[in-house]
């Protein structure tokens, strides 16, 4: 696979200033309340810009120090002035944008909660509509229920920002001149997250899907949303993929780690129709477990459930186990110990109810020993599983580990690592701009616009390069 090149700053800046969703997003900010008093320096669209700068040069500081230069903002003007030829109140002005414009801008308009919902939902909306024109999540897209096409698939992941300032509520420091002890500055919006592999983290936590294109190396960021409250990533990303579904009808899954459970495979399936791919949790290594043996990880093992079988024209029983989230059958062994057999998916394939919820099944090879044949399981918990007490969604996965399709989606979680990392890029010396977690979500959203105006203008580019 060939590697992208490095991307200079200032094709990042041209980039921002190409995507029409940064003059969409501008439509959400409140207009002035009357013509009587002064005028707004510079266009709406520019608090925009100048949250995706932030991304592009690690400080709203640097941002001023750059936008200062003569080079970057003639360039900048005349792009916009090209963009917008009949508009005079669209173009940019002589002086160049300040930092305290933005600061004003940002905590009197951005951290709004009502324009930063419709921020958001704007963005959403673009950035699917943005997905599609690349080729990814097409209805008619390549690949099936039964082996998925990555390009296809939503990925996200939780992020915690390292804060601002260092200390923690109720934190004090010593004033050297004077000796008096005062309050630590510190960020109120913090909390104590926990992260995928048990370690801690505390900051501000933020939820962010993406989708990805692998022949163009491109990725377009769909949503994200602030983790308020510790403990509630699995409940915010699934607010976030109920507010996709019907924004990108040609999604076929998700892929996540094991922060989803049962509950949350039950509503990607039934009302999202969306498959879930992650694996099954199990006791981490060092956990004081009778199930673990030396340290190595044991997977859970559920039965599941009993169907009668013909062999021989003969009706049969066998039993029906989950192991690591694939169906199988368990056997003894020499010893009288019981040997998990996994059965090889053939078929997975869902169903619409009039009630518009989904039903979801897989299609099993039987073994010669059982007479062969297929038998199917169906994948959604109901009623009698209810009864029985048995959490089917969190024991079976439609894609288990193990099976071919599964290394192949599962790796997509790589790269949501890399988001992660990238964001991590763009902040000074690692930490927060500013404090309050509306303050970053609206940094984390310019971060989002900028990974998506670079997909973008490279794709168009390629586009009008191939057609001249």
């Amino acid at each position: 696979m060939k590697r992208s090149s490095p991307t200079s700053a200032l094709e990042k800046v041209e980039a921002i200033l190409a995507n029409p969703a940064v003059y969409a997003l501008a439509e959400a900010i409140p207009p002035p309340i009357s013509s009587a008093g002064r005028r707004r320096s510079y266009p709406d669209y520019m608090l925009i810009v100048y949250d995706c700068l932030l991304s592009v040069y690690r400080s709203a500081r640097q941002v001023e120090a750059e936008l200062s230069h003569p080079l970057i903002w003639r360039h900048m003007r005349r792009i916009l002035k090209r963009r917008f030829p009949d508009e005079p109140s669209m173009q940019l002005p002589a002086a160049p944008m300040r930092r305290h414009h933005y600061i004003y801008g940002r905590d009197r308009f951005l951290t709004d909660p009502e324009v930063l919902g419709e921020l958001s939902r704007i963005h959403r909306e673009i950035a699917c509509a943005q997905a599609r024109e690349l080729g990814m999540l097409l209805a008619d897209g390549p690949g099936s229920f039964t082996h998925p096409d990555l390009s296809r698939m939503l990925y996200a992941d939780g992020k915690v920002v390292t804060p601002l300032y260092k200390a923690h509520p109720g934190a004090t420091r010593v004033d050297r001149q004077t000796g008096e002890i005062l309050p630590a500055r510190f960020e109120p919006d913090a909390g104590l997250h926990f992260e995928g592999t048990g370690e801690t983290a505390w900051g501000c936590k933020f939820v962010l899907v993406a989708a990805r294109l692998e022949e163009e190396q491109a990725r377009i960021i769909l949503d994200l949303e602030a983790v308020v409250k510790p403990g509630r990533e699995a409940a915010i990303a699934m607010e976030c993929f109920t507010r996709l579904a019907p924004l990108i009808r040609g999604a076929q899954g998700v892929i996540y780690d094991t922060a989803l459970r049962g509950v949350h495979h039950q509503k990607l399936l039934r009302e999202l129709g969306l498959l879930p791919v992650n694996r099954v949790t199990a006791a981490e290594k060092g956990a004081k477990d009778p199930r673990r043996a030396k340290g190595r990880r044991v997977e859970k093992s559920v039965y599941v459930e009993d169907r009668e079988i013909l062999v021989d024209d003969v009706s049969t029983r066998i039993s029906l186990y989950a192991r690591g989230g694939a169906i199988g059958l368990a056997e003894p062994d020499e010893t009288g110990d019981m040997v998990f057999s996994p059965l090889r998916r053939t078929r997975t394939h869902r169903i619409r109810d009039k009630n518009g919820l989904f039903r979801w099944y897989n299609d099993y090879q039987l073994p010669a020993s059982v007479g062969g044949g297929e038998i199917t399981v169906r994948l959604h918990a109901n009623e009698q599983d209810k009864l029985r007490g048995l959490n089917r969604t969190e024991n079976v996965r439609p894609i288990p580990q193990g099976d071919p399709d599964f290394a192949r989606l599962y790796a997509r979680r790589n790269d949501a690592e890399s988001i992660n990392r990238a964001l991590d890029d763009t902040l000074y010396l690692g930490r927060a701009h500013s404090v309050g977690w509306r303050r970053q979500l609206v940094e984390v959203l310019g971060y989002a616009l900028t990974v998506n105006s670079l997909a973008l203008h490279r794709h168009r580019r390629k586009r009008s390069q191939e057609a001249a």
